[in-house]
């Protein structure tokens, strides 16, 4: 690092003198800086030609910008008059390309002074660009452009599943969130390494190999069979309700055939089952599970080893009148309940009714790390088997289904919001059918490559050297009924032993292999030396083999080699180049065939390079890029950090149907983008989107039925379309209560436009009225009339008015909404049962002026605007792909090749596919 080099400064008083002499001179101070004119040229003169700047700037600044940025007035805290260029101090050189930037932009000198000549602009710009360039890239040749980095969670995650063949893992919560820097989670400067993150990897990488071994010896056969509902105490023990649970919306209800009622069975006259006619009995509910809790479960299954399971349930709608009965409990040894009067807030399940509408059916998962969505279907008024296919389960867990659209009952005088005068809906389950596990020839891939074809066998508790697996529920064996090999029996943590008749030969063998697969590049004797001395030093410390070997696999999975990337400054070599492209299309490792093309040499040739790219985008795995890459750049991980206001928007809250689907349409919508390279554009406004029939129902959107995500084409005029009018973005740009165009419009020039906005100065935040009497655009106006803010509320705020539009959640409104006790209230019931109002207060103004002069009524007229700036939106979304894919932010020397990037693709009218291929094919891809 260079020393700063020293800069010419004009000597001046104190302070206090200074303002003496203006106050005795008056006006004839002035005159003084007129006559200092030329001694304050020749000090920015000397300057410059000390620090290298190019010779034009001196009397450029002099001439244009010293009047305000002098050391005197400094203007935005800037002096130009004193400024030394350092161009190896960061900051230093940021400052040089704001003064860049802006005077580029024309934004300086301000409107209201004197403009230099275009081609005394032009010539300055020029010679500025040309000395920033050179030194910045001066300093990548030496160092680079991205810092060492380490796997981020989501790399280690994905990698970790591919190398042990085990899609199943979920190692990531295990550690500290990774650290952030230019809006992403691969910049080494942000991702630090500590004592923590070593001891996390260790440990993550420990119960990986275990949940691999676990596979291996856990083997049941794969088998087909139906968990009827009326087998799952879960449902059936709801049928009277307890003390704990008086209220008929949180019961279930046993019905046969359609929707004959079964009083007998309900009030336990009669046993819950006829084996005569099982496969038409069913329990019915109406109301809906919480994700954390789980009411409505299946816990007579629980998977018995991590793998493949193709899943199937049985079920149809009902509809239950009201008048039901209600019971009252002394105790909890009261097992029976006294009869209340008939209640017409809740259903009479002795009297249901066939279905009058279809019903979406969420399914979850159940006793895992953490329950996930694995699939949504459809039940009708008629009795439907609907097929998931094939989902992933973790040892021991189970599934939910989950009907999204009914309530939430949450504590204390809730009501059902779908009860009517006539009734509720209500569906009911026959049974779950689950066929498994599935096993292929990637089953035992992961044991494979940690200890080949060694014998693995369970040894007795106690026995010295065992190792012990992950607690599994384990089917009774000499079970050999209707559920043979699924009954459940308590979790049984089991040791066992890897057979080897030579230990030492096998470590080396094993050792040499999993060191070369595990690492990313070749490998030398000498790194997996290491590791065989690792394991003779454990074995000398009494280890058996097995614990001795799955010590040396931890350590190499938590080694320098494994956890950061092999990138030299220059050109990537063939392995570095592999990694790269695999963290970047599938946040993971380089497969076999990637691999293969880098051992011969073969990938830094474009066309090859191009092809493996194709190839990888084609892949499911591209999935993860999609997720991972959206979760930073719109900020998608955010979208459960706020939760709706209960007093504002409880119609909003609990619904994660809602919010689910948001987060799929954004998803789905962008690897369209992908998929078929459709314009940057579509960004701004598409005639599509991706709708179920709760987020079409919220868009206002007609003619979407059904829980499944489609494509739909919009209606003309839509104010829909593009991402910033997606539910998903409006939520995370609102934090549950009001709205913010400030946020919202600083989120559009950011991650849309790709401009930045500094830091706001020290002034007093604006905080939005929600009694209604004030809208956030009177109170900005007061805002803005502060100087120091209003240079980037002209960028901002624009873009933030064309969104007021939208509520938190992202649905179209006229009006703002507001509590006050003086005003009519609308009134309901939330998704959670209880009641809330609100009053419709001043209406919605979405007009806004671009910093251009050209103005927009509403987001319809702003997206039109931004249509005509597709090369601005080519430009930013490829320097945001960038900056995730080479881990380092596109720096000014960096624009040259963003720009050829964008001409490249402007053919095709920018398609977001031929960007990606466009970054991969760059020289800030394949360089360190």
């Amino acid at each position: 690092m260079k020393s700063p080099t020293p800069s010419l400064q004009i000597p001046q008083e104190p302070q206090d003198a200074r303002s003496q002499t203006l106050k005795r001179s008056g006006g004839k101070f002035f005159r003084c800086l007129d006559l200092g004119r030329l001694g304050l040229f020749l000090a920015v003169a000397a300057h410059a030609a000390a620090a290298s700047l190019p010779p034009l700037a001196p009397a450029f600044i002099e001439s244009h910008c010293a009047g305000c940025h002098n050391d005197t007035d400094k203007e935005a805290g800037l002096d130009l008059t004193s400024l030394a260029y350092t161009p190896d101090d960061a900051e230093n050189f940021r400052r040089w390309v704001r003064v860049h930037d802006r005077v580029e932009a024309g934004e300086m000198p301000p409107s209201k002074k004197p403009r230099p000549a275009a081609t005394e602009l032009a010539a300055f710009v020029a010679s500025l660009r040309t000395t920033l360039a050179a030194d910045e890239q001066a300093a990548t040749t030496r160092e680079g452009r991205a810092t060492r980095r380490r796997l981020n969670g989501y790399e280690y995650e994905n990698t970790l599943r591919d190398l042990l063949s085990a899609p199943w893992l979920q190692v990531r919560g295990q550690f500290p969130e990774d650290g952030e820097a230019h809006r992403y989670n691969k910049i080494g400067d942000a991702l630090d390494v500590s004592h923590v993150h070593l001891t996390r990897y260790m440990a993550a990488a420990d119960y990986a190999i275990r949940q691999v071994m676990t596979v291996q010896l856990e083997r049941p056969p794969t088998t087909t069979v139906r968990h009827y509902a009326r087998d799952q105490r879960t449902l059936t023990s709801k049928f009277t309700g307890s003390v704990f649970n008086s209220s008929p919306d949180r019961m279930t209800f046993p019905v046969i055939g359609l929707n004959t009622a079964q009083p007998d069975v309900r009030w336990r006259r009669e046993p819950p089952s006829d084996p005569a006619r099982r496969d038409e009995e069913a329990i019915g509910w109406v109301s809906s599970n919480y994700v954390t809790g789980f009411t409505y479960r299946w816990d007579g299954f629980r998977a018995p080893v991590a793998g493949r399971y193709r899943i199937k349930f049985s079920g149809y709608t009902l509809w239950v009148p009201p008048g039901g009965i209600a019971m009252s409990f002394k105790g909890e040894n009261d097992k029976v309940g006294t009869p209340r009067p008939p209640n017409q807030n809740v259903g009479d399940y002795d009297r249901p009714e066939p279905g009058r509408r279809n019903e979406a059916i969420t399914v979850y998962t159940r006793n895992g790390i953490a329950n996930r969505r694995v699939g949504e279907f459809d039940l009708t008024p008629q009795p439907t088997v609907a097929d998931l296919g094939e989902v992933w389960l973790v040892a021991n867990e189970t599934l939910v289904p989950d009907a999204s659209r009914f309530y939430r009952s949450r504590p204390n005088n809730f009501r059902n919001p779908l009860m009517t005068p006539e009734g509720a809906p209500a569906v009911a389950f026959r049974w779950m059918e689950v066929e498994g596990p599935l096993y292929d020839e990637a089953t035992g891939a992961g044991y494979r490559l940690l200890f080949g074809d060694l014998p693995l066998r369970e040894v007795a508790a106690g026995s010295a050297g065992g190792v012990a697996l992950p607690a599994v529920a384990r089917g009774d064996r000499r079970d050999t009924g209707r559920n043979a090999g699924q009954r459940i029996v308590p979790l049984e943590e089991t040791l066992v032993e890897v057979v080897s008749q030579d230990p030492r030969a096998d470590a080396e063998r094993l050792l040499r292999g999993f060191v070369a697969r595990a690492y990313r590049r070749p490998t030398t004797r000498v790194e997996a030396d290491r590791f065989l001395a690792l394991f003779d030093d454990r074995r000398k410390a009494g280890l058996s083999f097995t614990e001795a070997m799955i010590a040396c696999y931890t350590a190499v999975l938590a080694s320098p080699a494994f956890v950061f990337l092999d990138e030299r400054p220059g050109p990537l070599d063939d392995h570095a180049l592999a990694t790269r492209l695999a963290l970047f299309v599938w946040n993971s490792e380089p497969d076999a065939a990637l691999r293969a093309r880098a051992d011969r040499g073969e990938l830094r040739r474009p066309e090859v390079l191009r092809a493996e790219t194709e190839r990888m985008l084609a892949d499911a795995r591209s999935r993860r890029f999609v997720e991972a890459f959206l979760d930073y750049w719109v900020d998608l991980r955010k979208l459960e950090d706020t939760t709706p206001s209960t007093t504002l928007y409880n119609d909003y809250y609990l619904d994660d149907a809602l919010a689910e689907a948001a987060l799929a349409e954004t998803q789905l919508f962008f690897t369209e983008l992908l998929r078929r390279d459709l314009p940057v554009r579509n960004l701004i406004h598409s005639d599509f989107t991706f709708l179920n029939e709760r987020l079409a129902a919220h868009y206002g959107v007609p003619g979407v039925a059904g829980a499944a995500m489609r494509r739909v084409v919009l209606p003309p005029e839509s104010p829909r379309g593009g991402i910033m009018t997606q539910a998903s973005v409006l939520k995370v740009t609102a934090n549950g209560t009001t709205t913010s165009p400030v946020l919202r419009g600083k989120w559009i020039v950011e991650r849309i436009l790709g401009l930045d906005i500094p830091p706001p100065p020290p002034v007093t935040a604006v905080e939005p009225d929600i009694r209604g009497a004030v809208t956030i655009r009177q109170q900005l106006d007061r805002h803005r009339a502060d100087p120091s803010c209003a240079s980037c509320h002209r960028k901002m705020d624009p873009p933030g008015f064309a969104l007021e539009s939208f509520d938190v959640m992202g649905a179209w409104r006229d009006r703002y909404r507001g509590v006050a006790e003086d005003k009519p209230a609308v009134k309901g019931l939330g998704k959670n049962g209880q009641p809330f109002e609100f009053h419709y207060g001043l209406p919605v103004d979405a007009a806004g002026e671009l910093p251009d002069g050209r103005s927009f009524a509403d987001i319809r007229e702003f997206k039109r605007l931004l249509l005509g700036s597709e090369t601005q939106l080519a430009r930013n979304l490829a320097k945001q792909l960038a900056t995730y894919a080479t881990g380092a932010p596109v720096r000014f020397s960096d624009r040259a090749a963003i720009d050829r990037i964008v001409n490249e693709t402007a053919a095709g009218n920018h398609g977001v596919r031929a960007i990606v291929h466009a970054i991969v094919q760059s020289e800030m891809f394949r360089s360190k």
